[in-house]
């Protein structure tokens, strides 16, 4: 029964937590969100200014102590703390768009393919951390394949020159 009801208030999202750019999608509405993947952070207080666009425009032109930093490396979490922010303010930016209501959404994330179990950990931990209420991993050629519609579940391959 809860299930019903949350399905009822609430949408799932997809995160492309990219090392550049990220972008959120929204069940049903699309992609509601894709904004440079940069945070700016006062390195005298640890305090987090801006991120996304806003963070990006602060580039070279604030003073020396406040950084544009981009949390991922290669698309693997470099600074866990600063993800975990940046995932969190995605996912209160779609909810303030009112494409998600009051229970905490279901939230998938890419990863690149071949990162390890902590890596995969990491995430996924950020990501709760962030606001999700369950997150699910997928490696970015899987979503790539997915979302162009190829046959994933048949047992051949697809080969295109």
């Amino acid at each position: 029964m809860f299930y019903k009801i949350r399905k009822l208030f609430s949408e799932d999202i997809a995160i492309d937590l990219g090392t550049t750019n990220s972008m959120v999608y929204v069940r049903g509405k699309g992609i509601v969100i894709q904004e440079p993947s940069v945070v700016a952070v006062n390195q005298k207080t640890g305090q987090i200014l801006a991120i996304g666009e806003e963070a990006k425009k602060m580039v070279g032109k604030t003073p020396a102590h406040i950084v544009a930093t981009r949390p991922l490396v290669a698309g693997v979490i470099s600074d866990f703390e600063v993800t975990e922010q940046m995932l969190r303010y995605f996912i209160e930016k779609a909810r303030e768009r009112k494409f998600i209501l009051n229970f905490r959404p279901r939230v998938i994330v890419g990863i690149p393919c071949g990162v390890t179990e902590v890596e995969k950990k990491a995430v996924s931990d950020a990501t709760k951390s962030a606001g999700a209420g369950e997150v699910f991993l997928i490696e970015e050629p899987m979503a790539a394949a997915i979302g162009a519609r190829l046959p994933v579940q048949e047992p051949g391959g697809i080969f295109y020159c």
